[in-house]
């Protein structure tokens, strides 16, 4: 017998960027127009190639967790700690009155303890084997993002990690509201988290030629659908969504923001680096995310676009929403947050999930900011950010391998 699927709605959000601490920060600085992209300050890039990225400012450990707890913590769970902990606050939930094993937590990374596993191979080679740290491992490994949150809340439901490269965090977001959906959880906690910021992971994407090289000017360099765009800038961060079952959420009395409808995922099957250029896969991923969601193009506002600002990725996106929306896609505001906090990697996807939620909650569409030479014909709702009455909205991630996934979110209708 076919069991009804349950609806799923988002109760609480946080968000570390590099354009602010906090889910508040975070939206007011987007909308803005903001742009976190600065010099690197993290490590010495005196002979490097690239020398900005999307550092988050001002992030003290220690106002999350104590001395210890930080010391056995990677960037990027550190990151993911706090962003839960807001998180968590947001929804206004009660984790000591919720059914533990009915919530869980997926949380994706692309690239995990990056740091760590730095530090620790100089420590081998100068020091010998016994001086590599028994934490090496759990510190690394990029499960641990969601194996931190779950012990830290004693949450024994679904616990995993997606490693989809800079899809992951959609990816997390989908499969998390498949086992709400289906009734397997009540609760989840998802998203991602990444500080791929270290002088060996930007010193690989210099020599792939992804990176933008606009050292002189950090703030321009990020220009999604810019015909002067060289390469995408790298960030750091973590986003968290707590996600409910409709019939759990109102039963506590909760403010939900939106609710997700479809997820879709896809595979381009064609390269392990670039996109394949007919967008093929892209089209394929958002037209699934639609059916999913029972939605026609006609009834899409927005579209937060993966937009990473490298020009063979922003002209497959391009291709592959024109393809689908065809004459509808002149009507679309379609905007990227990789211009103002750069790329997240596997945390891309939450933070750009929580700027759809937003739009939808406030009624604004943050801009794309660097598009001063438009490289295609469409609204990318260029420099600053409009007002719109936002009801549907679709999020793209595409990774690496040629993974992609895309979320349906719409206004919440209690009726």
């Amino acid at each position: 017998m076919e069991t009804k699927k349950k609806n799923v709605v988002i109760t609480g959000m946080g968000a570390l960027t590099s354009i602010g601490i906090g889910l508040k920060s975070f939206w007011k600085n987007l909308t803005a127009g903001k742009s976190g992209i600065s010099n690197i300050t993290l490590f010495d890039t005196e002979d490097m190639a690239v020398k900005i990225g999307g550092e988050i400012k001002n992030f003290d450990p220690m106002d999350h967790m104590d001395k210890s707890e930080a010391r056995r913590n990677d960037r990027f769970t550190q990151f993911v700690l706090a962003a839960s902990e807001e998180a968590i606050g947001d929804s206004g939930i009660n984790i000591d009155t919720i059914d533990r094993s009915r919530a869980g937590v997926i949380i994706g990374s692309g690239i995990g303890g990056l740091q760590t596993l730095l530090n620790q191979h100089s420590i081998l080679l100068n020091n010998g084997p016994k001086r590599v740290s028994p934490f090496l491992i759990p510190m690394m490994i990029p499960n641990m993002a969601s194996g931190v949150v779950s012990i830290r809340y004693k949450l024994t439901g679904p616990n995993m990690c997606i490693v989809s490269a800079c899809a992951s965090a959609n990816h997390s977001i989908g499969e998390s509201y498949r086992y709400i959906e289906r009734g397997e959880a009540d609760v989840m906690l998802c998203g991602g988290a990444e500080a791929p910021i270290v002088r060996l992971g930007v010193s690989g994407f210099i020599n792939m030629k992804a990176l933008s090289t606009r050292n002189d000017e950090p703030e321009k360099a990020s220009r999604p659908f810019d015909k002067d765009r060289d390469g995408f800038v790298i960030g750091e961060g973590a986003a968290v969504l707590v996600l409910e079952s409709e019939e759990h959420a109102l039963k506590r009395g909760a403010r939900i923001y939106s609710q997700i409808v479809g997820y879709g995922a896809t595979a381009d099957s064609f390269h392990i680096a670039a996109p394949d250029p007919s967008g093929n896969g892209a089209q394929k991923c958002m037209e699934a995310a639609l059916e999913d969601a029972g939605l026609s193009i006609d009834e899409i506002d927005y579209i937060n676009a993966h937009g990473t600002s490298t020009p063979v990725g922003d002209k497959a996106e391009v291709r592959a929403i024109q393809n689908l929306f065809k004459d509808r896609a002149q009507k679309l505001k379609i905007s990227s947050c990789k211009s103002m906090i750069g790329h997240l990697l596997g945390a891309a996807g939450g933070a750009e999930t929580i700027a759809c939620v937003m739009s939808i909650v406030d009624g604004v569409i943050p801009p794309t900011i660097n598009l001063d030479n438009p490289d295609f014909d469409l609204d990318f709702v260029p420099n600053k950010s409009v007002k719109a009455d936002v009801g549907s909205v679709l999020n793209n991630s595409f990774g690496f391998g040629g993974h992609n996934a895309a979320l349906a979110i719409t206004k919440y209708n209690d009726k």
